[in-house]
């Protein structure tokens, strides 16, 4: 069986957003943004959503912007494939010293550059 999925052979929704996690076996966790309009404030929002998402040979890293393709339910949480890399997200790091005096580093995952 093969694990590539191609965008030609797969219909349905198509989402992007930033690998956050993925320490999972063949499982990334994967966090879209989204702009809504309010009703009745007329005011643009922004809405995160994570979603799991099976990751092939666990190719895709904390960071990578990623395209995911939905498909038939792989797991109780699991309903998306990663089709493809688009980019390279922004990952802060920061060195945190822990009880021991070891350096540890602590990432985390943005889906677009800061500005300044």
């Amino acid at each position: 069986m093969e694990n590539k999925v191609t965008k030609e052979k797969t219909k349905g929704t198509v989402l992007e957003g930033v690998v956050v996690s993925d320490k999972m076996a063949k499982t990334a966790v994967v966090s879209v943004d989204r702009f809504v309009k309010h009703a009745k404030y007329q005011k643009y929002f922004k809405i995160s959503k994570k979603y799991k998402a099976e990751n092939p040979d666990n190719m895709y890293k904390v960071g990578d912007k990623v395209k995911m393709q939905s498909c038939r339910p792989l797991s109780k949480d699991k309903h998306f494939v990663i089709v493809e890399k688009t980019g390279k997200g922004y990952v802060e790091s920061n060195i945190v010293g822990d009880e021991a005096g070891d350096e540890v580093e602590q990432t985390t995952a943005y889906s677009q550059l800061p500005t300044a």
